[in-house]
């Protein structure tokens, strides 16, 4: 297979509007949001189903779009503007100030107050704040103030994970919130310019892959109890959970080391050097990349046990992508060949077997032999925010002088 430069902002580019064509215009609702079940052709397959995670990510890809694509910044930003009005309008409960996790038919279905959906609130915001839409940023204070009056938990110094829409929380803790709410308050952080989100973010940091992942052998688990001591059997009867799998996820090992590196130099910036980051984010990586590369069939699988083998062969989009971001990255801080070699590898698997070359964005999940299971491309909670994310990451690095 002939494969195209993946280290050329140009390549980068024109694949994020390529993913963006397989969803543009046709995401978009009239009546409000965006449509969230896609199959292979970009047939939708329901069109009454919504998902805070979609919902949020949708706004993501246009904002981030906006600023990218001159040509079509208009109309990008419309759309982000028509996903914000759904997420105020529909998802927003005005009376808690609480998301509901999923709309059925314009009506909250499931009100469960998921910090993972607030971390891509704040996300959407923040983003739409980089993209000039500046009437987010209310929006933002007000989101911070939700988080630190009903999920931060200061003892620890993390986030609770889910309520009732009573605000009672149940006892489970969660890695995944906290590192997508890490990721959050970075992109807040750039957007505004305010210290309290950098300060937050090193904190999630610091005691997730620091002081957490010293009691999984340096590793970060998903499942805590409510004082955070590690849950080693949530979820072992339902290894294939959405966002709760059970076993060490290496594409979270990986996504954690390329939060550490995008949070680096910002913190650098205010003179403050925390010598631990990088180290960290090295062995985050290689040590899921080692225990995760199928050498047979390529890519890296989705799960590992605490004894090292694999517990989940199944080969994931976003792990490929988030994996190869972080070798961007890692290759640019450190200057080390093997980071390179990853990246190309990473690419030319992903290129291989997860994008469609006819129809535009990428596959959700193959099979360990890298056969597809279903012609479901891209069902509620992807939208190919991890993959055009990871693009523009790179595209950032090359253009800040660095080589991936």
């Amino acid at each position: 297979m002939n494969f195209p430069d993946f280290r050329s902002e140009r390549f980068l580019r024109e694949h994020i509007a390529h993913t963006m064509a397989f969803y543009h215009p046709h995401a978009i609702d009239p009546a409000g949001g965006f449509f969230h079940y896609y199959k292979d052709d970009g047939t939708i397959y329901d069109r009454s189903h919504r998902h805070l995670v979609s919902s949020t990510r949708f706004i993501f890809n246009y904002a981030m779009a906006a600023r990218e694509f001159e040509d079509k910044r208009a109309e990008y930003l419309d759309a982000a503007r028509h996903g914000l009005r759904y997420l105020r309008e529909v998802h927003r409960d005005a009376s808690s100030g609480g998301y509901a996790w999923t709309i059925r038919d314009g009506k909250p279905e499931d009100r469960t107050y998921h910090a993972y959906g607030v971390a891509f609130v704040l996300l959407a915001y923040s983003t739409a704040l980089k993209a000039g839409i500046d009437e987010v940023r209310p929006w933002m204070d007000e989101t911070w103030e939700l988080l630190e009056k009903r999920y931060w938990d200061a003892g620890f110094g993390l986030y609770r994970d889910e309520a009732d829409e009573h605000w009672n929380f149940s006892g489970y803790r969660g890695q995944n919130a906290n590192m997508h709410m890490c990721e959050a308050m970075l992109a807040a952080y750039q957007a505004s310019d305010e210290p309290r989100y950098l300060e937050r973010a090193l904190t999630l940091a610091d005691h997730m892959t620091r002081r957490q992942a010293a009691k999984a052998e340096g590793l970060v688990w998903e499942h805590y109890d409510v004082e955070w001591n590690i849950d080693w059997k949530y979820n072992l009867d339902n290894p294939k959970h959405l966002f709760r799998p059970w076993g060490f996820q290496p594409g979270h090992q990986t996504e954690w080391a390329k939060l550490l590196l995008i949070l680096e130099p910002l913190l650098l910036e205010r003179n403050r050097e925390e010598k631990w980051l990088v180290p960290t984010a090295q062995h985050l990586f290689d040590v899921a990349l080692d225990r995760s590369w199928d050498q047979q069939y390529g890519g890296m699988a989705y799960g590992f046990a605490p004894d090292g083998t694999v517990c989940d062969d199944d080969k994931y989009f976003w792990v490929q992508a988030e994996s190869l971001a972080a070798a961007a990255l890692l290759h640019a801080r450190t200057g080390e060949a093997k980071y390179d070699e990853w990246y190309q590898k990473l690419w030319a698997y992903s290129w291989e077997h997860f994008v469609d070359h006819k129809y535009g964005a990428w596959f959700r999940i193959l099979t360990r032999d890298n056969r597809k299971y279903d012609d479901e491309k891209s069902p509620a909670g992807k939208v190919d925010y991890h993959t055009m994310g990871a693009c523009y990451e790179v595209m950032e690095l090359i253009r800040a002088g660095g080589k991936p």
